[in-house]
């Protein structure tokens, strides 16, 4: 079974990255409770000011379909409100190569 991976653009809200970023910092260790989640990292994007990319790999399916749902993680997640200035963008792919991690 392929591994899933993906990337979720967070845009700010004007005025909010400070608040955003803090979030991240608490969805990251939240996420520690997940099985099945490899990679779970926030970037910030050095062009363009209050946005942010998280790059995340998970086992399989199973584990992403369980993404989130754990009481901390569900915590934690729900601070984003009003901190995003739009919908997050979400692009899934399928790890091909890659170094230093196994895939």
């Amino acid at each position: 079974m392929s591994k899933i991976s993906l990337i979720a653009k967070l845009t700010a809200a004007d005025g909010k990255a400070a608040e955003l970023e803090a979030v991240l910092a608490e969805v990251v260790a939240a996420a520690d409770e997940e099985t099945g989640l490899e990679i779970y990292s926030a970037h910030k994007d050095t062009a363009n000011e209050g946005v942010y990319f998280f790059f995340e790999m998970y086992t399989d399916g199973e584990a992403l379909g369980v993404h989130g749902k754990g009481d901390g993680m569900k915590a934690a997640m729900g601070k984003f409100g009003g901190l995003l200035g739009g919908r997050p963008e979400i692009t899934m792919m399928e790890p091909v190569v890659a170094k230093g991690i196994d895939i």
